[in-house]
């Protein structure tokens, strides 16, 4: 189904700055030597960060190992799991920043998502692949769920599915046409009438919903937790609190750290997610989107009544500027998306600029349910994520050794695919590669992304043609 994203938003802002990096090529060359990006990182003050792991010491030692992975987000913490599950021999090592979760790992929308957001409910020009990635991702949702279960640690993931909300009758029409397709392939996709989503989430405002039954709800903080704890078990050494400055890639790996210590490594793995720019790496393959969230206090039974909210399964629906929500165990509703933001250079934000994003949140909060108008958000936060140009994410081997291993641009879809991804990383660096071939994000090559300022350009020529058309 044509559905309207992120995805046409990011292709017309590298339109937009095409031109003009055409004739300032040499600019664009020298860029990230005139503006180096910060090696910053913001502290995660989301709602789902008062449940964020207790923190292990950082680094204090110079150190040898098999693997070095820098990030402790889901692909990070995933990867170490999988490879110590694959080669419990090899001594695997990640470091972390923050915290565990600090990133977007720990301050999402919190849907867990079947599909690559480029194949999401739009099926590409080969649908039989479309199926393999769905029965791929469907089937992670459910090991997500079994790895909850067998470390103990209860992840609030509800698998009740996902719902697409229908804004107009032509995505009613591209719907009804995608699940006779899907259908058709053995995807158990299902078209809902506008009084069946009523039903459902309680909300009059869409005409339609197309309904995932693979998808799913989670807290993403206690989903770090889950991984956090499984990679450990496994025998993974996780340092935090500890930033890596700089990488002298090799045969021979080492990876240097703020502290003054050094981690010399055969493999390296970047689970760095929007930061991996920062080190150097894939700077023209992601673009770090800003993405804002808000939460209310938990809602009491009555009110919940009111809204009509029966089914904890997460919507978000079909514009260009998407709105995502989400119920969760203890009745509070979130809702992210609207106008993204992008800061040149991935800079510090802007208090004034993040209050309107918050503000634009709570207006279309109370367009889709009126009865929470007098309901402020408690708590509202906003964290970078990892965009490609066309929605497309990228899983392999890099390096002119080929030891360096990444997964990036899940755009979206990060909550699920990061441990598919992280899986894969692991099975690479073993040499097991066959089996991946047959997916098309499997050493994928991504759409050319310029340096600043021409990124900077483009995205905001591209944010002002979409607010002047209203798409």
């Amino acid at each position: 189904m044509p559905k309207p994203s992120r995805r046409r938003f990011l292709k017309n802002a590298a339109l937009a700055s095409g031109g003009t990096l055409a004739a300032a090529a040499g600019l664009n060359q020298i860029s990230p030597r005139l503006w180096r990006e910060p090696m910053a990182f913001a502290p995660n003050r989301s709602y789902w960060s008062t449940s964020q792991p207790q923190a292990n010491p950082p680094l204090l030692e110079d150190i040898r190992a098999d693997v070095v992975i820098i990030g402790g987000g889901f692909t990070g913490l995933s990867a170490a799991y999988f490879l110590r599950q694959r080669s419990p021999q090899k001594r695997v090592v990640v470091l972390e920043a923050l915290g565990c979760g600090s990133g977007a790992s720990g301050r999402n929308g919190a849907m867990v998502l079947t599909m690559t957001e480029d194949r999401y409910m739009n099926f590409s020009s080969d649908p039989a692949t479309d199926k393999k990635i769905y029965d791929l991702t469907a089937r992670n949702v459910q090991f997500l769920s079994e790895l909850s279960a067998a470390t103990g640690i209860d992840c609030d993931l509800d698998t009740e599915g996902a719902l697409q909300a229908l804004n107009t009758a032509d995505d009613v029409q591209a719907a009804q046409a995608y699940v006779e397709q899907a259908r058709s392939l053995g995807m158990p996709f299902e078209f809902w009438s506008k009084q069946q989503v009523t039903n459902t989430i309680g909300t009059h405002v869409y005409q339609g919903g197309l309904f995932d039954p693979g998808g799913g709800h989670v807290h993403p903080m206690k989903l770090v937790r889950v991984w956090k704890a499984a990679a450990e078990s496994a025998g993974a050494a996780i340092y935090e609190n500890t930033v890596v400055t700089d990488i002298d890639d090799g045969q021979l790996h080492r990876v240097h750290t703020a502290g003054g210590h050094t981690v010399k490594a055969k493999s390296l793995v970047l689970a760095t997610n929007a930061f991996t720019s920062r080190l150097g790496y894939l700077r023209n393959s992601i673009v770090p989107i800003h993405e804002y969230i808000g939460i209310t206090p938990p809602l009491g039974m009555q009110k919940l009544e009111e809204i009509g909210w029966r089914r904890r399964i997460p919507s978000n629906d079909t514009r260009t500027e998407v709105f995502y929500l989400g119920l969760t165990r203890d009745n509070r509703i979130h809702i992210g998306g609207g106008r993204p933001g992008y800061r040149f250079n991935d800079g510090p934000g802007d208090a004034n600029e993040a209050a309107s994003h918050f503000a634009q949140l709570h207006r279309e909060l109370v367009r889709i349910y009126p009865t929470l108008s007098d309901t402020p958000f408690e708590v509202t936060w906003n964290g970078a994520v990892d965009w490609s140009l066309d929605g497309s994410p990228t899983v392999g081997r890099t390096g002119k050794h080929g030891n360096i291993f990444h997964g990036i641009g899940y755009s979206g879809h990060g909550v699920n695919l990061t441990s598919v991804f992280g899986r894969i990383i692991a099975d690479l660096e073993i040499g097991r590669e066959e089996p991946w071939k047959q997916y098309p994000f499997v050493n994928a090559p991504v759409p050319y992304i310029p340096n600043e300022p021409f990124r900077w350009l483009g995205v905001k020529a591209g944010l002002a043609w979409y607010r002047m058309t209203g798409t």
